[in-house]
């Protein structure tokens, strides 16, 4: 813009180029990939089980999927296991900044998290806020309760600041979530109050 005198205006906008197109999936994928490289757990995403009913075989080679369904609807988004133990969990993103929705968790995604949980495994539901650049663990037990006592359609970010762990970004892993999980279900909920989940 050309101001009198030929006098130009300059912005020095600071733009924070370091999460500049990466999502919640890439974060975990990445993470996972290191977990796996360095021996240290074994968590995959799950596929979505499809059944195909068309194929356009043009491309021999390369034949394309011209029209597919849902078998059945999908339970979380990963799972695996690290130190003997089956860990399974949900990621999910959020644009609110006060709250997360319920409408984001579908039933049948909570039946799962219950079962696991019955059946003696370690399932949560990971959620970053991505306007405000905040990632949390929230433990699944921690979860149900909430939703069965509340009866609320969101949980508010002040619960999760209360109720959950923060998982501080790095460079590698990229989400180190297995360092919080180590602490609620092997250092014990008397160290809660660690630095490495609140902040």
């Amino acid at each position: 813009m050309k101001y009198p005198n030929k006098i130009k205006k300059l912005h020095h906008n600071k733009i924070n180029y370091a999460n500049r197109g990466m999502t919640l999936e890439n974060d975990l994928n990445l993470t996972n990939s290191y977990y796996l490289e360095n021996n240290i757990a074994i968590i995959y995403k799950k596929a979505t089980p499809i059944q195909v009913v068309k194929i356009n075989y043009d491309n021999k080679r390369h034949p394309l999927i011209k029209e597919a369904y849902f078998q059945t609807p999908s339970t979380t988004d990963y799972n695996g296991v690290y130190r003997g133990q089956y860990i399974d969990f949900e990621a999910k993103e959020t644009k609110n900044k006060t709250s997360f929705p319920l409408t984001n968790i579908h039933k049948h995604q909570l039946n799962h998290i219950e079962k696991v949980i019955e059946h003696g495994g370690i399932s949560f539901i990971i959620v970053r806020w991505t306007t405000l650049n905040k990632t949390y663990l929230l433990k699944g037990e921690t979860l149900i309760s909430y939703i069965n006592n509340k009866k609320q359609k969101s949980i508010p970010l002040t619960f999760f600041k209360k109720e959950g762990y923060i998982i501080k970004e790095n460079y590698q892993p990229r989400l180190d979530y297995l360092k919080i999980i180590d602490l609620i279900y092997r250092g014990g909920n008397n160290e809660k109050n660690n630095t490495l989940s609140k902040k």
